[in-house]
């Protein structure tokens, strides 16, 4: 199993360890609860280096990086970000990405920590421009730090104005080392990441930097456990639950970043074909109407016919519901229709929302 660089710190800060895409993990320290509601109301810290950065290079990276994505990357301007996603050729999702245009010929992609190795061949198979395609993942370290306080905590350490708009980044120093940061998130919050390569000795300094900038704010670590409720409060997509290679991101609320009209792209026959003929089914979110703890796999039924399935589901933490993700079929998946959720045997009343659950 793997380890990330901090390592140590989770074992001092006695955190709860899982395997997480074959990284050692912190799932939480103190609770998930607790951790969920300090990057909400404050501001925290996540250890994400299991994350996968690929780098894309040479004179033709525009083209490779427009053929294996479905967003529309020659939109980018250096210092932007996109969020993108790679499919095969029947629409099926390879992984959802985060791509960043560092040159005109150079572009880094993050891509899920658990389907790394399998992206990266993947990224080979279909490069047939030239360009050079480095696994980096093993030398760089990412933390993010979420939360309406993250700003002020980062800026102190920072050598540049935390001015940058929503999906930018700069190169810059924090804590007196080189790195990327940027600012997306998965939380909904105000939120940054920095990317950063060196060994535990450099980690641990630019994580001591963190909290010592953060302390009148009273800034926590937080672990895998909170990272999934907050998105899941947002409604963004977790691939292995939400999205994998058998669905695809029309059925799965991904139209905004499919843009059939850039040309010619991996699955955009099969996509045009899907959009033309109308998916079966649709991912819409659910509130549950009584007690219960939504998990993946529950099915969803209308008038005793099993109509879908839960993708992802919680308790939410701020809300204090259970809420969940599901796919529905496409007739059923309007705002304000219930259905059902059925757990061991019985049914739960559910209502079917709209994003986010919890308004920011």
């Amino acid at each position: 199993m793997k380890t990330t660089k901090f390592l140590k710190i989770h074992e001092s800060l006695n955190a709860k360890l899982v395997d997480f895409a074959g990284f050692q993990m912190p799932v939480h320290y103190s609770s998930i609860i607790d951790e969920h509601k300090s990057v909400r109301n404050s501001v925290g810290v996540f250890d994400v280096s299991h994350m996968g950065e690929v780098i894309i290079k040479g004179e033709k990276a525009l083209d490779f990086v427009q053929h294996i994505t479905i967003n529309d990357a020659s939109k980018l301007n250096i210092g932007r970000v996109q969020y993108s996603a790679m499919c095969y050729k029947d629409g099926g999702i390879v992984d959802d990405l985060l791509v960043y245009k560092i040159a005109d010929d150079e572009y880094m992609l993050v891509v899920n920590g658990a389907n790394k190795d399998k992206d990266f061949e993947w990224m080979n198979k279909n490069n047939s421009f030239g360009v050079d395609i480095n696994d980096e993942s093993d030398e760089y370290s990412l933390l993010a730090i979420q939360g309406s306080n993250s700003k002020q905590t980062l800026d102190k350490i920072c050598s540049k104005e935390l001015d940058m708009e929503y999906y930018h980044f700069f190169k810059a120093e924090v804590a007196g080392i080189e790195m990327i940061v940027s600012r997306t998130g998965y939380t909904g919050e105000l939120g940054y990441e920095i990317y950063f390569k060196g060994d535990e000795t450099v980690a641990e300094k630019v994580w001591a930097a963190i909290f010592e900038a953060g302390a009148e704010f009273e800034i926590k670590p937080i672990g895998l456990g909170a990272r999934d409720s907050l998105r899941l409060e947002m409604g963004f997509c977790l691939y292995g639950n939400d999205i994998d290679q058998n669905t695809n991101p029309l059925e799965a609320g991904l139209n905004w970043i499919t843009k059939l009209k850039k040309g010619d792209f991996v699955g955009r026959d099969s996509l045009v074909k899907i959009k033309e003929e109308g998916v079966s089914r649709k991912l819409v979110p659910i509130i549950a109407e009584s007690r219960a703890f939504p998990r993946n796999g529950y099915e969803i039924s209308v008038n005793d016919e099993i109509v879908g399935n839960v993708t992802s589901g919680t308790v939410s933490p701020v809300l204090e519901k259970p809420i969940a993700l599901a796919y529905v079929k496409k007739e059923l998946a309007v705002e304000g229709n219930r259905v059902n959720m059925i757990i061991r045997g019985k049914e739960i009343p559910c209502i079917i929302t709209k994003l986010p659950f919890v308004k920011k």
